[in-house]
């Protein structure tokens, strides 16, 4: 699934049928119970799909399950329209996590999006050769996903101070202005890392040693 698809789906359209559902008269609560069903089905299409449980995996099985639960947790309003910071703070937690365990969910998410574009120039290896081989690489993505999980708390702290101060009608419109922001903020300073540290060019120190096959294979630290 394209990025701006999975965006539609996961962002646009549940702040659709929100807006359109309080149009009809819907009462708040049922409204955000339904736009909730949206990315939680979305979610559960794709696992279907997919058919494993890999660390992108779990990470969106884990966060449906809690996008759930707080969709279902009581009946205050106000609590329902905090569900997205409480999911995002979860979120950030967990990408910090996986900076000590695993691969980075930086990583994770990156990794089918540009394995087979970048680098560019005269090296060209899967991604595990330089997880392998390379402690800068494992490096920046350990870096990249700090920044992310920074980004996703301070994300989640905003979404719960707009829940409870805001007009509850302009909650989430206010919280997909904030997504948007985040977002480009957080992908603005990953990709000044991933510059900085050569990691789209292949002509970079970071891949000397694989240009030269002169390093010997070591396990990831």
């Amino acid at each position: 699934m394209s990025r701006a698809l999975s965006f539609a789906l996961n962002v646009v359209v549940p702040l659709g049928v929100y807006y359109g559902l309080r149009a009809l008269g819907v009462s708040v609560y049922l409204a955000l119970l339904v736009d909730a069903l949206v990315p939680a089905v979305v979610t559960a299409w794709q696992f279907a799909r997919g058919r494993r449980l890999d660390g992108l995996g779990l990470f969106m099985a884990g966060m449906m399950g809690i996008a759930l639960l707080a969709a279902l947790a009581g009946g205050d309003e106000r609590l329902l329209l905090a569900k997205e910071g409480f999911v995002t703070a979860a979120a950030g937690l967990w990408f910090l996590a996986s900076v000590w365990w695993g691969r980075p969910m930086a990583y994770e998410f990156t990794r089918p999006l540009v394995e087979r574009r970048l680098p560019r120039g005269p090296v060209r290896e899967p991604w595990d050769v330089y997880w392998e081989r390379l402690p800068a690489f494992r490096r920046i993505w350990r870096v990249s996903t700090v920044i992310w999980s920074v980004a996703l708390l301070l994300d989640a702290a905003a979404r719960v101070a707009i829940a409870y101060t805001l007009p509850v009608d302009l909650v989430r419109a206010a919280g997909l202005g904030l997504y948007v922001a985040m977002t480009l903020l957080a992908v603005l300073a990953t990709n000044v890392h991933y510059f900085a540290t050569g990691l789209f060019n292949g002509w970079s120190a970071l891949y000397a040693p694989i240009r030269e096959r002169s390093l010997p294979v070591t396990g990831p630290s």
